[in-house]
């Protein structure tokens, strides 16, 4: 009689391949860390590696964080632009093609000084960066840091 799986093993299929992907990344990224790696070349070289629009806004978005965040290092994080404060990662940029969204975004962890309340937003889906939008950006940042 062969052994029943249980529901839980019958319900996940595991990681996605993107999902192990990024861990791989971040892997390395830990490893670059350790070694002292040049954070904003790293970052630099992943936004290189960009197509199209996502390209077009981590590079925008890149200079709108070095302008508002100062003190913040880049840096990647699980393959993605990311920027730290204190060695913490503070807000990284996710390109659509990552998880193969139909939208880029911009997220804030909880190093963010962003509490306002009970609930306040830290995740922002992006389909371009308008003036409009590259202001709130850049006092969500200042904000964050601060």
């Amino acid at each position: 009689m062969s052994p029943k799986k249980s529901s839980a093993a019958k319900k996940s299929a595991g990681f996605s391949a993107e999902e192990k992907a990024a861990m791989k990344e971040r892997a390395r990224e830990l490893k670059a860390e350790a070694q002292k790696a040049d954070g904003e070349a790293t970052l630099l070289a992943k936004v290189a590696e960009m197509k199209g629009s996502d390209r077009a806004m981590a590079e925008k978005l890149h200079a709108i964080v070095k302008k508002n965040g100062p003190a913040l290092m880049p840096k990647t994080w699980y393959g993605m632009p990311a920027y730290a404060k204190e060695g913490k990662v503070l807000c990284f940029f996710q390109s659509a093609d990552k998880f193969g969204s139909r939208y880029a975004s911009f997220g804030f962890t909880d190093e963010a000084n962003l509490d306002d309340g009970a609930m306040w937003p830290i995740y922002f889906a992006l389909k371009e960066l308008t003036p409009a939008v590259e202001k709130r950006i850049a006092a969500l940042v200042r904000k964050a840091v601060s």
